[in-house]
């Protein structure tokens, strides 16, 4: 899967049409393809990334909306947990808690910032060829 994720980020390298904004359809395609990424190996942002690419999004805004699609997730991945009982929360904890949420949300939020910033700058085909090899090498060490 790390080898597929290569191609999708190699393909979506250099696209032809970039001024398009994220639609409802748009959406729902960069979507399916967040959908796609629970497969192991498949990159959920390289794959929501370059689905907005390919589908004409800026490079910008197309990280951009990766990034605000997990939020969804996260906050229903909370409210499972607390609803299956998988985290219990007490008194003395809520400080701790306090204060991974708000370390975690402010390390998150820089390096979203940081990662929206190299996607607009940097080539894709260089994370693309680090997934190829990371790939290669998983499927040799097993064989």
């Amino acid at each position: 899967m790390l080898i597929i994720t290569a191609g999708l980020l190699l393909i979506a390298d250099n696209p032809k049409n970039k001024e398009k904004d994220v639609s409802f359809a748009t959406s729902l395609i960069i979507g399916l393809s967040q959908a796609i990424a629970i497969l192991p190996g498949i990159s959920r942002s390289g794959a929501t990334i370059s689905t907005g690419i390919l589908l004409g999004i800026n490079r910008e805004k197309a990280a951009k909306f990766s990034f605000l699609m997990v939020v969804p997730l996260i906050f229903g991945k909370i409210v499972k947990d607390l609803l299956d009982g998988a985290v219990l929360i007490n008194e003395s904890q809520y400080e701790i808690l306090l204060g991974g949420f708000f370390a975690a949300f402010i390390t998150g939020f820089y390096a979203c910032k940081w990662m929206i910033s190299l996607v607009k700058q940097a080539k894709l085909k260089y994370f693309s060829i680090y997934c190829f090899l990371v790939g290669v090498f998983a499927i040799l060490s097993h064989v």
